[in-house]
């Protein structure tokens, strides 16, 4: 029972430390002792599995309030909510893309603004900001969810100028990538019941 509160307390301390990192990594050394990082400088570091579906797991608790208000005041699937914050930031509100996009739900400058969203690292800001935008892309598309996607993504434009997800690589992977994780989540979710 003390082994196993010495391994599993470090892991969940750590796990609500790391929110920027993607994964957590340990090892014993001679003497008995367990050594945690999220930078592994030592080869004797192996990354910790399920690390990531336990910050993971852990985000969802943190932000699921947030998650449900945006899901009730959209009318959208809290699921779906969280399957693009997964896909977009992997629950790290602080997140900001090479292009400039910011928060749990990634939003681009004009788009916060567009939106509302004064504080886009605020994550009830980033959250309720992004469903809005989300539930207006949808609406765009008479919610069609992959094209809903695709104009969250790459902007309604490039959507309306297609007639389809455009064929934009980056673009074709996201919708790609959030549905999937969108059908993962739910069959967690059908699974827990």
């Amino acid at each position: 029972m003390r082994l196993a509160l010495y391994i599993i307390l470090p892991i969940v301390l750590l796990s609500s430390l790391t929110d920027l990192e993607a994964a957590m990594y340990s090892f014993v050394d001679k003497d008995g002792r367990l050594h945690f990082t999220n930078v592994p400088a030592d080869p004797r570091y192996r990354e910790v599995p399920g690390y990531d579906a336990l910050r993971s797991a852990a985000a969802h608790g943190r932000y699921g309030k947030f998650i449900m208000d945006a899901a009730e005041r959209y009318r959208l699937d809290p699921e779906l909510i969280r399957a693009i914050i997964k896909v977009e930031s992997s629950f790290n509100p602080y997140a900001v893309s090479e292009k400039g996009a910011m928060g749990l739900m990634q939003l681009m400058p004009e788009t916060a603004k567009e939106m509302e969203v004064e504080t886009p690292f605020e994550a009830k800001e980033n959250i309720m900001g992004g469903s809005r935008y989300l539930r207006k892309m949808l609406n765009l598309f008479d919610g069609d969810l992959r094209l809903g996607l695709a104009a969250y993504n790459a902007g309604p434009n490039k959507v309306m100028e297609n007639g389809a997800i455009p064929k934009i690589p980056e673009t074709e992977q996201y919708v790609k990538k959030v549905m999937q994780e969108y059908d993962r989540i739910r069959v967690n979710a059908l699974a827990r019941q």
